[in-house]
């Protein structure tokens, strides 16, 4: 939960997905095993840190279904609100923006693709973190950004606060 007046943003590109059958469309592709790990482990790290989403703007892509669907079967309080948003998948920054201007709650995960993902999470923050991974926002990187803001329609890039970022591959 956010105090009154603070919105979070918890921003996640989908964990690693599978590549063994060329007759599967992009969009379809679901997550290999490593993928799976890293997408259990993403959601014990939120949970263990008090990241817990009130609302989830998902991409309609098989992969970022699936990541969010591991990241559920960590013990959290509360279920979230689930937005399947089929305007996220590989969206640019300004669709990313506009999509999350249009959030009712104050702790939001928003699961996506790169190369939209690392080039939004890059103009969130008034200081990036200095993880050397942050520019790349390889699969399953997950970074918390805050926003001394009432609503989401208020949301500027570049006044975020970041909280965490973190990248789970699978390989921990």
């Amino acid at each position: 939960m956010t105090p009154l007046g603070h919105r979070r943003l918890i921003l996640t590109r989908h964990a690693k997905s599978a590549w063994d059958d060329p007759t599967l469309a992009d969009h379809d592709r679901p997550l290999n095993a490593r993928g799976r790990r890293s997408a259990l482990a993403l959601g014990d790290w939120l949970a263990s840190r008090g990241y817990e989403p009130e609302e989830v703007l998902c991409s309609s892509a098989r992969r970022t279904q699936e990541t969010w669907a591991m990241v559920a079967a960590a013990p959290v309080e509360v279920r979230p609100l689930l937005r399947i948003e089929p305007g996220l998948y590989h969206a640019s920054p300004d669709k990313m923006l506009t999509i999350l201007r249009t959030a009712s709650h104050p702790t939001v995960m928003m699961i996506g693709h790169n190369p939209g993902i690392s080039e939004f999470a890059a103009l969130l923050p008034a200081r990036p973190p200095l993880d050397p991974d942050f520019r790349r926002y390889p699969t399953a990187a997950t970074l918390v950004v805050d926003f001394q803001i009432d609503s989401w329609s208020e949301m500027q890039p570049g006044e975020g606060s970041v909280m965490d970022f973190v990248r789970l591959d699978g390989r921990n």
